[in-house]
């Protein structure tokens, strides 16, 4: 499962990626506006999020921006399915790449794969000091429910005010991105994301 935007490629996480992934994610104000991401934010913490086991049929991204090299990690984005079997969307994007619409752009094409892979009824949420994540999900088809609960934050060792959002039917504007949805529907199995992680570790390792 993959996809390519403008700007950036999403693509699964590999266990080669966890000190980029880390790196990107170690930010204090990154992780306290996530419910499951602990603080500090190790290594080792990058690579249990990598191995975890996932639903094949759920979009669960790295997002890179595409450079003439490597890719670079910048952020993730993707839907996982919560205790209470409700799908929710989540996504971060690193500090030094805020405020230039990466955010926007990574979740059009989360909600476009979602869409065109028949997933309904996603929701999503933000912690009330964060409203610029609200900014993102109200540009990407999603609206305030009007309700706000306590969501327990991992990195803050508490609960926190989340504004809750569910993805309106249809809306959300132009989705500028191309995917390959046949490869949507397989799990890191598919030719084309192999032929991505080859040619990564080899300009990695250049």
């Amino acid at each position: 499962m993959f996809a390519r935007t403008e700007r950036l490629l999403l693509r699964p996480g590999w266990v080669e990626d966890a000190p980029e992934l880390a790196r990107a994610i170690g930010e204090e104000g990154i992780v306290r506006n996530l419910a499951g991401a602990p603080w500090p934010y190790s290594v080792e913490d990058a690579r249990v999020f990598l191995t975890c086991e996932r639903d094949p049929l759920l979009p669960s991204f790295l997002v890179s921006l595409r450079t003439r090299a490597a890719p670079r990690v910048i952020g993730a984005a993707g839907i996982a399915r919560r205790d209470d079997n409700a799908l929710e969307l989540g996504y971060w994007i690193a500090r030094p790449y805020w405020g230039l619409g990466f955010a926007t752009e990574a979740v059009r094409a989360v909600v476009s794969i979602a869409r065109a892979t028949g997933l309904v009824a996603i929701t999503a949420g933000h912690f009330h000091d964060n409203p610029a994540s609200g900014r993102v999900l109200q540009k990407t088809g999603f609206r305030a429910t009007g309700a706000i609960a306590k969501r327990f934050s991992l990195a803050r060792g508490a609960d926190a005010p989340c504004v809750l959002y569910e993805l309106a039917e249809s809306g959300g504007g132009d989705v500028e991105c191309a995917t390959d949805l046949e490869a949507a529907m397989r799990w890191q199995t598919c030719d084309i994301c192999e032929e991505i992680r080859r040619e990564e570790i080899r300009l990695i390792a250049a």
